[in-house]
């Protein structure tokens, strides 16, 4: 005859509403959904955007520039970059300062998009900027040492 012992097994305190990486996701998932609606109308994904917004900001680079940049797979950036050629919205050139390198660039379509895009993106930057009011600058200083790019003091 078995018996079955349940051993409790209690748990961390944990408050998920304050756990760091959960509340990063969730404002991250929101700000991008939010920011989808400004690019979704003209029939971009979310990888096209992050390429076209790319191109709109940096010129002409490389595949490998825009995959180091936005933080995505080479092969999403490749798959986007065909995407957006095939929409006459970005070209693809030999890189001049590599010659096995292929660069990206927009062209006057693409340019003519994002003058339409960018308007609108920044007004939301506006309004998140905004929201934060007096907090903003703190709120830059605590990402950018989230994301590595300041030394904690």
């Amino acid at each position: 005859m078995t018996q079955n012992i349940e051993i409790e097994v209690k748990l961390p305190d944990f408050e998920l509403d304050l756990f760091l990486p959960y509340l990063l996701t969730e404002a991250a998932e929101k700000l991008s959904h939010d920011l989808a609606a400004i690019y979704r109308d003209a029939g971009l994904s979310t990888p096209q955007w992050r390429v076209m917004v790319h191109l709109s900001y940096s010129g002409q680079v490389s595949v490998r520039d825009i995959e180091r940049r936005v933080s995505m797979e080479k092969s999403k950036v490749s798959r986007a970059a065909a995407r957006l050629e095939l929409a006459g919205l970005v070209a693809k050139r030999g890189d001049p300062d590599d010659g096995r390198l292929v660069a990206l660039g927009l062209t006057e379509a693409g340019r003519a998009l994002m003058a339409q895009l960018l308007p609108r993106a920044i007004d939301y930057q506006r309004q998140l900027e905004a929201t934060l009011g007096a907090d903003l600058p703190l709120f830059h200083k605590a990402l950018s040492r989230l994301l590595n790019k300041e030394a904690p003091e």
